[in-house]
């Protein structure tokens, strides 16, 4: 008996030494990767290059997700409001729900899923085949060249599309409140151009996805350099991408909400 719970208090604490070790890699991680976007200006093609990758082909599913959770958020709203007598304020309640909330973290969430998952992909697959290992024989710094650009190309492009998805959701909910509930064009932009404040709702959303976006990168570029180089690492690193973004996502944006609307 004494030894059973013996071995479970020692695998209990492997396990938390375990953990600690890997934040501890993480964090190293991060600041190396940061240390090394400053040699980006030099070769600003490399940046470019991923921008496409990490943010162009990922504008897809951000534009259709931001134009049906618009629509949905306009139905939604419109059958709360009508019975108060309130269905004017269709527009800035959408704005302000799209600005601080629903904007950056369904794109984050998205953005996890797709490049996300796509980073670490092919950082672990570049690792499985001792790519990352031949830069380094050859005396090429894999931090700059394949790290460096991805993890810049995804803070970047994180506010970029958390803007598009805002905007696109506010289009999405006037063609439905608008052009099919009827409600007055007038009244549906006026309140939002009343109501929404430029630094209490805009720059504190823009602060919330830069954030989501170095906390996604980072966990993204770091489980593909980190994970074990077979096709069952790869697999397991790709979902702990989707899942511990995800996870990270929610928390920080429980905690940046408590910082900023907390009066």
């Amino acid at each position: 008996m004494f030894n059973t719970l013996l071995d479970r208090i020692q695998r209990l604490g492997a396990a938390t030494l375990a953990i600690f070790q890997r934040l501890g890699r993480a964090a190293v991680f991060l600041m190396v990767v940061t240390g090394s976007c400053a040699g980006l200006l030099r070769r600003p093609g490399l940046l470019i290059k991923q921008l496409y990758a990490v943010g162009v082909q990922t504008l897809i599913i951000i534009v259709v997700a931001g134009l049906f959770v618009g629509m949905v958020m306009s139905l939604q709203s419109y059958y709360a409001l009508v019975d108060f007598g309130a269905e004017d304020s269709v527009g800035v309640m959408v704005a302000l729900s799209l600005m601080r909330e629903l904007g950056p973290v369904i794109t984050a969430l998205l953005f996890a899923g797709r490049a996300g998952s796509a980073l670490t992909a092919e950082i672990g697959l570049m690792k499985a085949t001792e790519q990352l290992s031949g830069m380094e024989m050859m005396a090429v710094n894999p931090m700059q060249r394949v790290m460096a650009p991805r993890f810049l190309a995804g803070v970047i492009s994180m506010p970029l599309l958390a803007t598009i998805f805002s905007a696109v959701g506010v289009i999405g909910a006037y063609l439905v409140a608008v052009q099919l509930l009827g409600l007055d064009s007038g009244a549906f932009w006026s309140q939002p151009q009343n109501k929404v404040d430029l630094y209490l709702d805009l720059y504190n959303g823009i602060i919330k996805s830069v954030v989501f976006g170095v906390v996604a990168t980072w966990i993204a570029v770091f489980e593909g350099y980190d994970c074990v180089p077979t096709s069952e690492g790869l697999g397991q690193a790709t979902t702990r991408t989707v899942v511990y973004s995800s996870l990270a996502i929610l928390f920080l944006d429980f905690i940046l909400t408590a910082l900023m609307f907390t009066k």
